[in-house]
């Protein structure tokens, strides 16, 4: 099992519940695909560096966690085509 931290940025325009919603999948995909969740990180509303198509904020989460090897494909491409993330970085961190 190797560890890794998944950086999400939603768009702020959600209602609470419809953020609530999103962010359920994406740490549900995490676990669907064998990991464990050590930790979440809500960072909240944040500027960004640039507009992403005229948007100029984003709600910001970290999330930390353990899986295989194989999982960080997957999670990847099922966050590439959810609509409300506007970016997601996905790293593996060292021991």
């Amino acid at each position: 099992m190797n560890r890794y931290e998944l950086g999400v940025v939603i768009k702020p325009d959600l209602e609470e519940e419809v953020f609530r919603a999103e962010l359920e999948k994406v740490t549900g995909l995490v676990t669907r695909f064998g990991g464990v969740i050590e930790k979440v990180d809500e960072w909240g509303r944040r500027k960004l560096a640039y507009p992403i198509d005229k948007i100029t904020d984003g709600v910001y989460t970290f999330i930390t966690f353990n899986s295989p090897a194989d999982a960080p494909s997957e999670i990847e491409n099922r966050i590439r085509i959810m609509e409300n993330v506007m970016r997601f970085l996905l790293v593996k961190l060292d021991e």
